[in-house]
């Protein structure tokens, strides 16, 4: 249930307190061990606590207040009520939450219910409240960019709420993005078949000093989250210049992003936070598929929220690197329309693809859906496959639409096995 830094964590405190023949182990030793757990510092350090001074203050508080074992005494250090406490109201917010492992930022959240302790008593003199380290949790929120409003009591309810719906992690990339690179060196990437201009185009914007924002439109199912994939493939076996060699390529969850934002300006703290942490890593790439979602208001879509106006500084600067995916009628009616927007991305045309290409990509993943399905795919099969789907599906473009003619053949195989 801890997670294991947690209980790396633990494990220290409770070797210090045995080594200095401490009787009890106490909500100060715990808080004291989570200044050295990574999650629990970042978010102490987003209140602006002086981890030092801070560590002082205890290590004196431990030194002038906790008995200390004779030496003839053969007795393990007992851990006090109030330190279980704090544990087990960690581990109940985090199960009722859904979660699996308990952080250290889970437990300094469940300090501040033990108000009589000093180590409760130490944050606030830090001006450090719940409702801090709950923002921090939930949004990424750093103290500083909190609103001082005579709302701020409701908002704690909300954030508080919020705490126990996003996910829990050391880093707000893990919460809200997907790490591409890791999904690649794990193999859970199609290869990308073709479309090497766009690709080397892609990565020709990305090397850019300025503006290099690179904005792939093209209908839907032309292949176009494809080749972010196959960027971060070719990141993973060291095939791109210098300049991007070890790169992370992050696809953004919006998802995680907008879940528990019922308060007006929660997906832009969130998104601001989110944008601070890329600013930082140079080495970071986002990517936003359906990128109109979450920028500017389409057609009969009155439910998104405008956030060109926190991305546009950033994106002209080159400070961060965004590639993002639209369709062409989402390109112009949001970006065309916004030009200070549109000219901090760079257009690629991804054009779909023909039958003959479309052959050639099916080919290549032959041997992933043959695996799955525990079929064999002819080249006739394949061909007919392709030719199908553009006579009788109209309505969708390749090789989405001859992708999924392969794969609904081979799922309806066991139904045949079957009978």
């Amino acid at each position: 249930m801890l997670n294991h830094e947690l209980e790396l964590s633990l494990n220290i405190a409770f070797a210090k307190a045995r080594d200095n023949r401490h009787e009890f182990m106490t909500v100060e030793h715990l808080l004291l061990a989570l200044l050295s757990n990574k999650s629990a510092r970042e978010a102490l350090e987003a209140c602006k606590v002086d981890l030092a001074v801070l560590r002082e203050e205890l290590e004196i508080f431990i030194r002038k207040t906790t008995p200390i074992l004779p030496e003839h005494v053969d007795r393990e250090t007992q851990p006090t009520l109030s330190f279980q406490r704090v544990l087990q109201r960690a581990v109940f917010h985090v199960q009722s939450s859904g979660k699996n492992e308990v952080s250290g930022a889970n437990v300094l959240v469940a300090i501040f219910s033990e108000q009589e302790s000093h180590a409760a008593y130490l944050l606030r003199k830090h001006d450090v409240s719940r409702l801090d380290v709950v923002n921090f949790i939930s949004h990424g929120i750093l103290k500083d960019d909190q609103q001082n409003s005579d709302d701020q009591s409701d908002m704690g309810d909300i954030n508080a709420q919020s705490q126990q719906e996003m996910p829990q992690g050391d880093d707000r990339m893990d919460n809200f993005t997907t790490n591409l690179n890791q999904l690649a060196r794990q193999g859970k990437i199609d290869p990308l078949i073709g479309r090497q201009a766009e690709l080397e185009r892609t990565i020709q914007v990305l090397c850019r000093r300025r503006k290099n924002n690179p904005l792939l439109v093209g209908e839907s199912g032309v292949g176009k989250t494809a080749i972010a994939e196959g960027l971060a493939w070719r990141i993973e076996q060291n095939d791109v210049p210098d300049v991007m060699k070890g790169c992370t390529l992050y696809s953004l969850d919006i998802g995680s992003l907008l879940a528990g934002t019922k308060y007006r300006g929660d997906f832009e703290k969130r998104f601001k936070a989110l944008l601070k942490t890329l600013e930082k890593d140079e080495k970071s790439i986002l990517f936003i598929d359906e990128i109109h979602t979450i920028i500017g208001a389409g057609a009969a879509s009155g439910g998104q929220v405008d956030a060109a106006n926190l991305i546009k500084p950033l994106l002209s600067s080159g400070r961060i690197r965004v590639i993002g995916s639209t369709t062409y009628q989402e390109f112009s009616q949001i970006f065309e329309k916004d030009r200070a927007l549109a000219r901090r991305f760079q257009k690629i045309d991804v054009i779909e693809p023909s039958a003959d290409e479309t052959v050639l990509i099916i080919k290549g993943l032959r041997q992933k859906y043959e695996a799955h399905h525990d079929v064999r795919y002819t080249n006739k099969a394949i061909q007919a496959a392709v030719d199908l789907s553009v006579k009788y599906i109209t309505d969708r473009h390749l090789p989405d639409k001859a992708i999924d003619v392969i794969d609904e053949a081979g799922a309806k195989n066991p139904f045949n096995c079957t009978k």
